[in-house]
């Protein structure tokens, strides 16, 4: 029914890397996307690696210090800001109801030094207790559950709140029938 050539996949060949688009590349994805220079870095370093698994003779480290030169380039024009994105992520994860661990851990996963995370998350506004309220209101769970079913489901609200990072003491306040 079909011959053995239609059946093959046909490999798509990809674009020669150069300083120029490499640039235009990260432009192009700066344009769509907030990101640390870490993010950055490992999207050209993707492409990069892309490339080169179709041509064997392309020098990688050529091309990982071209996306160097690049980062640093767009970190001195203020295009990548490690800061900006991290306050912009604390403030979206707070009023998403997220806790300061896993707020912590997110920006950790994306390149945003130890440092930076520190100083911004306690320069923020930041209530644990009205976090875990915001999470529990929108998958209502502890005092927001129906009445009839918060002493049986009291565990498993708990572990929720446990694995959205909040503390103990905060969780059981949550799960508590009495307004706090």
């Amino acid at each position: 029914m079909f011959d053995d050539d239609e059946k093959k996949t046909k490999v798509r060949v990809l674009k020669k890397i150069t300083p120029t688009r490499l640039k235009n590349i990260a432009l192009y994805y700066l344009k769509r996307f907030e990101t640390t220079s870490a993010g950055l870095r490992q999207v050209l370093r993707k492409r990069i690696n892309d490339y080169a698994y179709q041509n064997k003779e392309f020098d990688l480290s050529e091309a990982y210090g071209w996306a160097d030169e690049i980062i640093s380039d767009f970190e001195r024009y203020g295009y990548v800001n490690d800061e900006r994105f991290a306050e912009m992520k604390i403030r979206d994860y707070a009023a998403a109801g997220k806790s300061m661990r896993y707020i912590r851990g997110k920006l950790r996963e994306k390149g945003v030094s130890e440092e930076v995370i520190s100083r911004l998350s306690e320069a923020q506004a930041y209530d644990e207790e009205e976090a875990a309220l915001k999470l529990a209101r929108k998958k209502r769970i502890g005092r927001f559950r129906n009445e009839g079913q918060r002493a049986e489901y009291r565990q498993k609200d708990m572990a929720a709140l446990a694995r959205a990072g909040f503390s103990y003491d905060i969780a059981q306040k949550i799960c508590a029938d009495d307004e706090f």
